[in-house]
């Protein structure tokens, strides 16, 4: 048995490596020739001898190294494995500065940061500050109840932001998600049922035309226009190839091939994640011949520059998200067709009245296409079958457009 004073003397010969000084039940200080003292308790695992480090002496006495061994020995007893209890432990006291709910969130935020776009990482952490960390940022998270998240939402309320409050529930829900597994094995995502207790919010949908009698009287005040020829074209093209406003308004010369009729659009201009941007495919755009004699009468206007589509003050920068939306409300239909509801205009029509195939309509529309072997092995572009829709749903349009009648396609 050691006592303090045998601690104090103990020293290690200079021809040995460490000198070991037994104590009971496995405890001993383990001396180097540099004097250093440490404090060590024997396991056993499937027949082989390990150890786990207790602390260094002085700073841990004979005393506390006691208890320490008498505490891992109990811990032992009831099932657990104590080094591996304290290496949790360890990991835990990395966490820096605690865990209040405004420094999980901002560890959450930046580990999301790299597949988020500069904008959405700076729109996601200004509500978080705004809304969030004001009522409950210095709370530990353990410590946060329901109720007290739940008054923090309906205060976004209480100002009529109700996408707002919906939007903050996620963001927590996705903090607490983070948090969870760090915790203590009580712990519950608060986030749960909440949404119950907030006023109902059903997300909006852009304003879309999808009846063809409708779609031809817009059709025809398109084409009488009077605005300029930049925004005339564009207003012409948006719903011929019912892509993103972004990408239409932003479209190069170099990104057109007219006489193979395609448009590819870099996949750093599609709404993709940072790594979906950086690793993706471009998304390519067939264009009907209405869509390529369009832009062949405009080339000799902008086809000098960057954009098809410049702004009229600033020719280094494309038309505003407010053009063709200004557009359609002095042709009287701004309130029921949106620019980008004309995706939403064609998604319907395509199906209803012409029977086009989904997979194809949403591949051109740069969506998913999901299967039952997800999208690993679904990578079908449908361009074949693309083109002869495109060019379809041109000719369907100039038919509503003269008012002509247009007969369904019947399935066989």
């Amino acid at each position: 048995m050691l006592t303090e004073l045998k601690c104090k003397a103990a020293l290690c010969p200079p021809e040995k490596k460490r000198a070991r000084f037994t104590d009971s039940s496995g405890l001993y200080l383990e001396v180097s020739p540099t004097g250093s003292k440490r404090w060590f308790w024997k396991t056993y695992s499937d027949g082989k001898e390990g150890r786990m480090a207790l602390g260094s002496y002085p700073a841990v006495n004979l005393a506390a190294a006691r208890k320490a061994r008498d505490i891992a020995r109990i811990q032992k007893s009831d099932g657990y494995n104590p080094v591996q209890l304290r290496k949790l432990e360890k990991l835990k006291a990395k966490i820096s500065g605690g865990d209040t709910f405004k420094l999980i969130a901002l560890h959450w935020h930046g580990k999301q940061i790299s597949n988020w776009s500069a904008t959405h990482a700076f729109r996601i952490k200004r509500q978080l500050e705004r809304d969030l960390f004001p009522f409950i940022g210095e709370r530990p998270m353990a410590q946060i109840h329901a109720m007290e998240l739940l008054a923090a939402l309906q205060k976004i309320e209480e100002r009529g932001a109700l996408e707002t409050a919906d939007r903050a529930l996620g963001l927590a829900r996705q903090v607490w998600d983070y948090w969870l597994p760090t915790a203590d094995v009580q712990q519950r995502n608060i986030t749960e049922g909440l949404r119950a207790r907030l006023v109902p919010y059903r997300g909006k949908n852009f304003a879309a035309i999808v009846d063809p009698k409708r779609m031809g009287e817009l059709m025809r005040a398109i084409k009488g226009y009077r605005g300029g020829e930049i925004v005339k074209t564009a207003l012409h093209l948006t719903p011929l190839l019912y892509q993103r406003p972004g990408n239409l308004r932003m479209m190069e010369w170099k990104e057109l091939d007219l006489d193979g009729a395609l448009w590819t659009i870099p996949s750093s201009k599609m709404k993709r994640t940072v790594q979906g941007k950086e690793q993706g495919e471009p998304h390519v755009v067939p264009l009907p011949k209405q869509a390529v004699a369009l832009l062949l009468s405009l080339k000799p206007r902008t086809g000098h520059g960057t954009y098809v589509f410049p702004g009229e003050r600033d020719h280094q920068r494309p038309i505003s998200d407010n053009s063709v939306r200004s557009a359609l409300y002095s042709l009287g239909f701004g309130k029921e067709q949106t620019w980008h509801g004309f995706r939403a205009s064609a998604r319907t029509m395509l199906v209803d009245e012409l029977n086009i195939d989904y997979k194809v309509i949403e591949a051109n529309l740069a969506h998913t296409v999901k299967d039952a072997n997800g999208t690993s092995y679904n990578r079908t572009k449908y361009i074949a079958q693309r083109f002869e829709m495109i060019q379809k749903w041109a000719d369907y349009l100039d038919k509503l457009g003269t008012g002509a009648d247009v007969v369904p396609l019947k399935v066989a």
